[in-house]
């Protein structure tokens, strides 16, 4: 994997990341986390799961991208902010599908960067009726 080091900037690694989420590639979201790493989920007990290290940040991430994707939903990014060791990204999520509608969702994913790779990703959301 390129690192931080070899000419990867932060909106690469953050690409990358949106990349692999997107794909649902486990170990490709995994190959960009930090050997500290972090993933507070937006779900869970209040306010909502951490999970602590590479081990546990995989059974996180496993928790959301495992089970299949519903084809119905699509995931669009409004904006990212960012700076020199963190960014912020602005998403929603919302049904497609005319006889399941689903509450549209509106998400913040905060990042935070540690030698070329992300440290902890941390995400704030609402559900919108």
């Amino acid at each position: 994997m390129a690192r931080k080091g070899d000419g990867v900037d932060n909106r690469q690694l953050i690409d990358a990341f949106g990349e692999a989420w997107g794909a649902r590639d486990i170990d490709g979201v995994m190959d960009l986390m930090a050997p500290k790493c972090s993933f507070s989920a937006s779900v869970g007990p209040d306010p909502g799961r951490t999970y602590l290290g590479p081990s546990e940040v995989r059974r996180g991430v496993e928790s959301f991208l495992g089970p299949p994707a519903d084809p119905d939903v699509v995931t669009e990014t409004l904006a990212v902010r960012i700076g020199d060791d963190f960014a912020v990204v602005h998403w929603v999520a919302r049904s497609t599908h005319p006889d399941r509608p689903t509450p549209v969702i509106r998400a913040l994913d905060v990042f935070e960067f540690d030698d070329g790779r992300i440290r902890s990703k941390d995400t704030y959301r609402k559900v919108l009726g």
